[in-house]
C-alpha cells in the first residue's frame, strides 16, 4: 500500500517486529467500546494458503466477485453449480462473509472481529441464476440454480447471510427477462415478478443492469430510457424498492458519463421517471478499495470476474499475501488500519 495509508491516530498498538502496527480511528463514526485484543485476531486463513496475519485492517481491499451463468461447464461467462458451491466454501473457510453493495457504500460493514467482507454479484438475470421447478402444482427453487445454492448455504451456515446482489434485465431476449420467461428453459412469464419479490424479501440486493443490456456507449439519446425503465420494472415487481446500484453492460460508459449516475426519462403519456444511482459497477478491475479509503469511488467500483476454478482462491491469496485484505476489528464504531512490511506498496 502507498504511504498515504498512515496510522489514523488515537492508539497505536505495537506488535512483534515485522508483523503489524494497528491503529484506531473514529472516522465519521463515534468512538466506541474497546476493540478485541490483538492476540485474538492474530490468526491466519484457515485454508493455509495465505500468510497474512489477520490483524484489523478496515482500509483493506474487498473482493466484488462477478458471476453470470451457473451451468454444467466452466467458461468465460459460465461457472458450474459445484464450482459455485466450492467458491462459497472457500470464502467461508477463509473468514469471508457476504455484504451487499448498499452496505458497502453506506459503510455499514458490521462483521465479527477477524472476518472480512466479500460481495457476490450476479449479472443478467438468467434462469440459471433463479429457476423454478414445478412439482405437483407447487413451485420449488431449483437447488442447482444460484439462488438455490445460496439459500441452501445460508441454511447450513447461519452467519452467511443472503446478501448477494442481482443485477437484472427486465426485457432481454433468450429468457433473460427477470430470470426467465416465454417458457424458455422451462420458465413461465408469470413467475418473473414472484422471483424478484422473493429476492428482496430474503435480503438480497436488487440492481439495475439496464433494460436489455444495450451498450450505453452506443445508446445515444436512449441512455436515460434504458436505465429508467430498468428501475421501473423492478418497482413494478417490488413497489417502492429503491434501486441504488447500476451495473454497466460490458463495462461501457455512456458518452455523457453523468447519465450513468443520474437522469430522467419521459414516456409517451408524459410520465417522467427519474433515477439517481449511488453506486456503479465496472466489469473488471480487481478487488475494490474499502469505503473508508479516501480514494474509494462508489461511482466506479471494480469487480473480479470469476473465470474457472482458481479465480476466487487466487484473488483471496493475492490480497492476503500483500496485506491488502479488509479485516474487521469487530467494532462498527471505529475504523482500524494495520500496516505490514509486505503491504508497504499499493
Amino acid at each position: 500500500m502507498s504511504p498515504r495509508f498512515v496510522l489514523l491516530g488515537c492508539v497505536a498498538a505495537s506488535i512483534a517486529a515485522g508483523v503489524a502496527a494497528c491503529s484506531r480511528s473514529t472516522d465519521s463514526r463515534a468512538a466506541g467500546s474497546a476493540r478485541p485484543d490483538s492476540a485474538s485476531l492474530a490468526t491466519v486463513a484457515s485454508s493455509g494458503e495465505a500468510a497474512q496475519s489477520l490483524m484489523p485492517n478496515e482500509l483493506g481491499r474487498i473482493p466484488v466477485f462477478e458471476y453470470h451463468l451457473i451451468v454444467d461447464k466452466n467458461g468465460l461467462y459460465e461457472r458450474t453449480h459445484d464450482g459455485l458451491r466450492r467458491d462459497l466454501e472457500t470464502m467461508y473457510a477463509r473468514g469471508y462473509r457476504p455484504v451487499s453493495i448498499t452496505e458497502m457504500i453506506d459503510k455499514k460493514i458490521d462483521l465479527p472481529a477477524g472476518q472480512s467482507p466479500v460481495v457476490l454479484v450476479f449479472d443478467d438475470a438468467s434462469p440459471s441464476q433463479f429457476r423454478y421447478v414445478e412439482k405437483n402444482g407447487q413451485l420449488e427453487i431449483d437447488p442447482n440454480s444460484a439462488v438455490g445454492i445460496l439459500t441452501a448455504f445460508n441454511k447450513e451456515h447461519s452467519d452467511w447471510k443472503n446478501r448477494a446482489v442481482f443485477c437484472m434485465l427486465p426485457a432481454a431476449q433468450a429468457g433473460r427477462s427477470f430470470f426467465g420467461d416465454k417458457g424458455i428453459e422451462g420458465q413461465k412469464t408469470e413467475w418473473r415478478y414472484k422471483k424478484v419479490k422473493f429476492l428482496a424479501e430474503q435480503g438480497f440486493e436488487l440492481c439495475n443492469h439496464t433494460l436489455y443490456h444495450a451498450r450505453l456507449d452506443r445508446a445515444g439519446s436512449m441512455v436515460e430510457e434504458f436505465i429508467a425503465r430498468g428501475n421501473m420494472a423492478i418497482d413494478s415487481a417490488v413497489p417502492g424498492y429503491k434501486v441504488r446500484t447500476l451495473a454497466l453492460p460490458l463495462g461501457m460508459w455512456p458518452k455523457n458519463r453523468e447519465l450513468a449516475q443520474r437522469g430522467s426519462w419521459t414516456d409517451k403519456k408524459g410520465h417522467t421517471v427519474t433515477y439517481a444511482n449511488d453506486a456503479i459497477l465496472e466489469v473488471a478491475g480487481g478487488p475494490s478499495r474499502s469505503p473508508f479509503d479516501p480514494q474509494f469511488n462508489p461511482m466506479s467500483i471494480p469487480r473480479v470476474q470469476v473465470i474457472g476454478d482458481s479465480a476466487v482462491a487466487r484473488t483471496l491469496t493475492a490480497m492476503e499475501k500483500h496485506g491488502q485484505r479488509y479485516v474487521s476489528d469487530g467494532d462498527p464504531k471505529t475504523v482500524a488500519k494495520h500496516q505490514t512490511t509486505a503491504a508497504a506498496k499499493d
